[in-house]
C-alpha cells in the first residue's frame, strides 16, 4: 500500500471515530465537545472526498491498463485515450490530498496582514514590490477575499516602497503563511539603456490577524502622536492632523498609519497592525522555545532569507524550500499562485516531518 493510501485509511478510521463519537447520547449531552467533534469531522469531508476520487481512479486507471494487453486494436486504442485522461486527473488528486494532509495550523482559519516593503534595488525594488502587491491581490480577488488597504507610501517611480494590507476570508493564512521572506526579482529595469539584468529584493511578512481577545493591550503602555499626514494626498490630507503614530512601549514597536482622512480610523488601523505584530511576535517566541535546536521554517517569522526568485528573461518562478521551478511568471504575477502555493505547502510540511531532506540551496 503506497504512503498516500495509508494516510487516507488512517483518515477514514478518525471519521468512524468521530461519527460514533457524535452519536454518543453522553457526547450529545456536552454541547462543548459535540461541536468540536463535529468540527473536526467537517474538516475532514474534503480530505474524504478527495480519497474516494482517489481510490475510484486508480481503480479506474488499473483496468484500462488491462484492456492494452486486449488483442482488439480498437479496445487498446480506447484504453490509451482513457489512460491519456485520467492520469493528469489522478495527478491533480494527489496534489489535491497532499495538501489537504498538511497538518493544520492553530492560525489557518485566521485572516492575515500583509507587509511588502522593497528592499536592494532602489526604484525597481519599489516597483517589484508593487508587481508582488497585485499579484497577492489578484489571487485575493480568485479566491472572493476581501482585501482593506491599512497603510501605503508610494516611490517617485510609481512603485510602493512600503504596503500593509489586510486580507480577509476563507483560510487566508493557511494559504499565504509561506510567503513570508525576501522574494527576489531577476529583470531589465525600463531604464536599463543596455539590456543588463539587475537584481532586486522585495521582503513580504505575513502575520496572523490578531483579534482583541488574543492581544491584550494595556493603553497605558502606548504612546500615541498625531501629525499631519506626508506625500501626496487629496484636500484635507496634508492639512489636517489626521496622522497617527502609536508606540507600544514594552516592545518598542511603532505603527504608523495616514491613509483616511479620519484621524479615528487611522487609529484604528494602526491598532490593528500593531495588535498582529504583537502576536506574531509571542507566538514567535513560543515557537522559539518548542524548537530551541532547530531552524523553525513557519512559527519563526524569519525575513532575511531568500525564499523565491522571479526570472523575467526564463519566464521562471523558483522557490528555493520547495525545490519547484515553474514557467509560468505571467500567470503568477497575474495572481494564479495556486499550483505554486499547494507545491510549497506540502514540501515544507515534509520537511517538517522528517519525511523529505531541506532542498540545497540554489545559486541562479
Amino acid at each position: 500500500m503506497s504512503e498516500l493510501l495509508r494516510r487516507i485509511e488512517e483518515s477514514e478510521g478518525r471519521a468512524r471515530a468521530l461519527e460514533e463519537r457524535l452519536a454518543d447520547p453522553d457526547v450529545m449531552s456536552k454541547p462543548g465537545e459535540f461541536a468540536e467533534a463535529g468540527k473536526e469531522l467537517g474538516r475532514l469531508r474534503p480530505l474524504l472526498d478527495a480519497g474516494a476520487r482517489y481510490r475510484k481512479l486508480i481503480g479506474d486507471l488499473d483496468g484500462a491498463r488491462a484492456l492494452l494487453e486486449e488483442d482488439d486494436d480498437d479496445l487498446r486504442k480506447e484504453a490509451r485515450e482513457e489512460i491519456g485522461r485520467l492520469e493528469p486527473e489522478l495527478a491533480q488528486v494527489e496534489r489535491e490530498l497532499r495538501v489537504l494532509l498538511v497538518p493544520r495550523d492553530p492560525n489557518d482559519d485566521r485572516n492575515a496582514i500583509l507587509e511588502i516593503r522593497g528592499g536592494t534595488g532602489g526604484e525597481e525594488a519599489s516597483l517589484f514590490a508593487a508587481d508582488l502587491f497585485r499579484m497577492y491581490t489578484r489571487y485575493a480577488e480568485r479566491r472572493r477575499w476581501k482585501v482593506e488597504l491599512l497603510s501605503m507610501s508610494e516611490s517617485s517611480s510609481g512603485g510602493l516602497k512600503e504596503v500593509v494590507a489586510s486580507i480577509s476570508g476563507d483560510r487566508v493564512w493557511s494559504r499565504l503563511k509561506h510567503e513570508r521572506g525576501v522574494h527576489r526579482v531577476q529583470r531589465v529595469p525600463t531604464t536599463e539603456s543596455q539590456g543588463r539584468i539587475h537584481t532586486s529584493t522585495v521582503t513580504v511578512a505575513v502575520l496572523p490577524e490578531a483579534e482583541d481577545v488574543d492581544v491584550q493591550i494595556d493603553q497605558k503602555e502606548l504612546r500615541i502622536d498625531v501629525m499631519r499626514a506626508g506625500g501626496p494626498g487629496g484636500q484635507s490630507v496634508n492639512t489636517t492632523d489626521s496622522a497617527v503614530r502609536i508606540t507600544h512601549l514594552p516592545t518598542g514597536l511603532v505603527v504608523q498609519c495616514q491613509d483616511e482622512k479620519s484621524q479615528l480610523k487611522n487609529k484604528a488601523k494602526a491598532m490593528k497592525i500593531l495588535r498582529s505584530r504583537l502576536l506574531e511576535a509571542e507566538q514567535a517566541r513560543a515557537a522559539a522555545e518548542r524548537a530551541a535546536d532547530r531552524r523553525s521554517q513557519v512559527g519563526t517569522g524569519e525575513r532575511s532569507e531568500r525564499i523565491r526568485t522571479y526570472n523575467f528573461p526564463q519566464s521562471r518562478v523558483t522557490d528555493h524550500r520547495a525545490g519547484l521551478t515553474l514557467h509560468k511568471l505571467p500567470a503568477i504575477l497575474d495572481g494564479d499562485l495556486d499550483e505554486l502555493l499547494d507545491g510549497v505547502h506540502v514540501a515544507l510540511a515534509e520537511i517538517a516531518e522528517g519525511r523529505a531532506a531541506p532542498r540545497a540551496e540554489q545559486d541562479d
